[in-house]
């Protein structure tokens, strides 16, 4: 087996071909209905690991929402500035990038920590909890599963993969100051002959309003 990529050096040498193999996940499109629902009109929206554009930046900028995506893959960012010319994307490493307190309307993180450690999968739960305005909502999408630093084939490299199992995920996003709306499970099959069919675990949530003391 070949060395493992990072998530840069993947999703660089990848480019289209992910789009091509996972194209609109249902679990995807459930999420992304489920912020339309939500968003005020011309909502702020942040699309952690953005990717292709594609389908969730296009969508959420085609219903008149600003978006911005953030994306550790240079080739990436540069298909999505293509794809979505109305949408902004920034090519930086979310665990690294920052932004003001309480200044999006929303937080989509739709697979970006498989490729993270569970520590920096903390730390940028904490960061989106810290990022989003009071009555903010952040979706959250991965493959829930016990593992950490697991070599997987995917779309002919190799890389390290890392998961909560979903209780664990669940109280993650609650220690991070999150409370979970709702969740939704799926399973997906890509288009791509000889990736196996992949479980997806889609969390809604919304910043923990503070208790006020009784007098």
């Amino acid at each position: 087996m070949d060395r493992p990529l990072t998530a840069a050096e993947l999703f660089d040498a990848v480019g289209r071909g992910y789009e091509e193999a996972f194209g609109r996940p249902p679990v995807v499109d459930t999420g992304v209905r489920l912020l339309l629902d939500r968003l005020p009109e011309s909502a702020r929206v942040l699309d952690i690991g953005s990717g292709t554009g594609k389908p969730v930046a296009a969508d959420l900028t085609a219903a008149g929402h600003r978006v911005m995506g953030v994306d550790v893959s240079a080739e990436m960012v540069a298909i999505a500035r293509e794809q979505v010319p109305d949408a902004d994307f920034v090519h930086a490493d979310i665990r690294e990038w920052d932004s003001a307190d309480g200044s999006w309307d929303a937080v989509c993180a739709f697979f970006p920590f498989l490729q993270m450690s569970r520590a920096d999968t903390v730390k940028v739960l904490a960061d989106i909890a810290r990022w989003l305005k009071p009555d903010g909502v952040v979706a959250l999408i991965t493959v829930p599963m016990d593992v950490e630093g697991l070599e997987v084939p995917f779309l002919g490299h190799t890389v390290h993969v890392t998961s909560f199992a979903s209780p664990d995920l669940l109280r993650h996003v609650e220690q991070a100051g999150l409370d979970v709306v709702e969740t939704h499970r799926a399973v997906f099959t890509p288009d791509r002959a000889g990736q196996p069919d992949e479980e997806h675990l889609l969390v809604l949530a919304t910043p923990t309003r503070p208790t006020t003391p009784r007098p």
